[in-house]
């Protein structure tokens, strides 16, 4: 009995000693913003590990001077800088707040929407499958022998030309598809009335709705940006991969590139991830009705439009930091492991004419350089890759009223930036810093 009673209490005390080491692991820790850490199981990789201070240098105050002027031209609440030179993370900084209203400055570890960059994302992940073997840039998209072979979507097409569509057309904004009737993922409450939804649709239903309309012109004879087509990449990855679009570039693509800690977004404030940036409209921008058609009125960058519903034609968020890490991993050079191979690379860099669309980036002059950028209620995003192997990746949390516009004047700031600050950028890779 001696025996019994000794182990009970040994068990009792180890007990004790868990939990006490359980509460000690999970206490919240001080973040370079101030706050505390939110859940340690949620912020991963190099966005847990930099703080503002690893790119604070009395050398580059200008450069911290010219981003709040910039900031204060157009009332921008916060705003993340990242510059990589041959795939070494210079600098990473966070300026002015990430949540104001919770006294939370900016970070290099907050993350933000990032708009149509994230069709980058998406199109390293169609070329991944390509190398895997279970897509062509060739395959038809569409009917018996397409990917989507829905039944539902074969029987809702009227224009037999969307059996020409191939998925290198939906790469290169060259399906014949168009936005001239309303963009079919920003439109969602007037489909809702035309079609008498009691729901907002999701991609499936939007997708048999949009393939009802006749092209504008037949694939691959001209061009028109869509974001329907980048909706439709997601789920040929959906399909061909065998998982939600979400769970298969992480595993495929994101995590293999060093990046932890990026995810589709939600559509509200209170669904925010645990590092998410807040999202700013203008002070005087008035309240719009909701994208369900619940009769609310809501702020346009929370619920003005299904977010989460873009998948990869714009609802991914990510600090700049980690796009960084993820630009690395696809430009060809060898400081960071590439995750495609140097053909795939070529085939996404490889630049025709002016007035034709590469692979994932907007342009990829090699005069200019690889240029990606992005634009919602509520934030934008550019990441400018220079002809030297130096790239300048900038995020907003505040709406512009110039819209995709604006991205001319991310530009203009970076030309501007570098040409001032670039020789004084310090010999460091953040990317070492775990």
């Amino acid at each position: 009995m001696k025996k019994l009673r000794l182990n009970k209490r040994n068990a009792g005390i180890l007990a004790a000693a868990f939990a006490v080491l359980l509460l000690v692991m999970f206490l919240p820790g001080k973040r370079q913003d101030g706050g505390k850490s939110p859940s340690p199981g949620r912020v991963k990789g190099i966005n847990r590990e930099l703080t503002n201070e690893m790119s604070t240098f009395p050398e580059l105050e200008g450069l911290d001077k010219a981003m709040q002027r910039f900031m204060q031209r157009w009332y921008i609440k916060g705003m993340q800088l990242s510059v990589m030179r041959n795939d070494s993370l210079l600098y990473s900084k966070g300026y002015g707040w990430a949540d104001k209203e919770k006294d939370l400055p900016m970070g290099p570890g907050n993350i933000l929407r990032v708009a149509s960059v994230s069709k980058l994302i998406t199109a390293a992940g169609i070329m991944k499958l390509c190398e895997q073997g279970r897509l062509s840039l060739g395959d038809k998209v569409f009917g018996a022998t397409g990917i989507l072979n829905d039944e539902v979507f074969t029987q809702a097409i009227k224009d037999k030309n969307y059996f020409k569509i191939t998925v290198e057309d939906l790469l290169r904004h060259e399906a014949g598809l168009s936005a001239r009737r309303g963009d079919p993922l920003f439109t969602t409450r007037d489909l809702m009335h035309i079609y008498h939804l009691k729901e907002a649709p999701d991609s499936r239903k939007l997708v048999e709705i949009a393939v009802q309309r006749r092209l504008a012109y037949v694939p691959s004879t001209s061009h028109e940006y869509s974001n329907l087509g980048y909706l439709l990449l997601s789920m040929i990855i959906e399909k061909a991969g065998g998982k939600a679009y979400e769970e298969w570039m992480q595993e495929n693509v994101l995590k293999p590139s060093g990046c932890d800690d990026m995810h589709i977004a939600y559509n509200y404030y209170k669904e925010r991830y645990p590092n998410e940036s807040r999202y700013h409209m203008q002070d005087n921008d008035p309240k719009v009705p909701e994208y369900n058609n619940s009769g609310d009125s809501v702020a346009r960058c929370y619920g003005g439009n299904n977010i989460r519903g873009l998948y990869g034609a714009g609802a991914w968020v990510a600090s700049s930091a980690e796009l960084a890490r993820f630009v690395a991993s696809i430009d060809g050079k060898s400081g960071v492991p590439d995750i495609l191979s140097k053909r795939s690379v070529h085939m996404m860099t490889e630049h025709s004419d002016a007035h034709k669309f590469s692979l994932g980036w907007n342009s990829t002059d090699p005069d200019q350089g690889w240029i990606r950028t992005g634009s919602l209620s509520g934030t934008n995003a550019l990441i400018h890759y220079f002809p030297d192997g130096e790239c300048w990746i900038l995020i907003t949390n505040t709406h512009a009223w110039k819209g995709p516009k604006f991205a001319r004047y991310l530009r203009q700031l970076v030309r501007e930036c570098r040409t001032g600050w670039s020789a004084k950028l310090p010999r460091q890779n953040l990317f070492e810093t775990k």
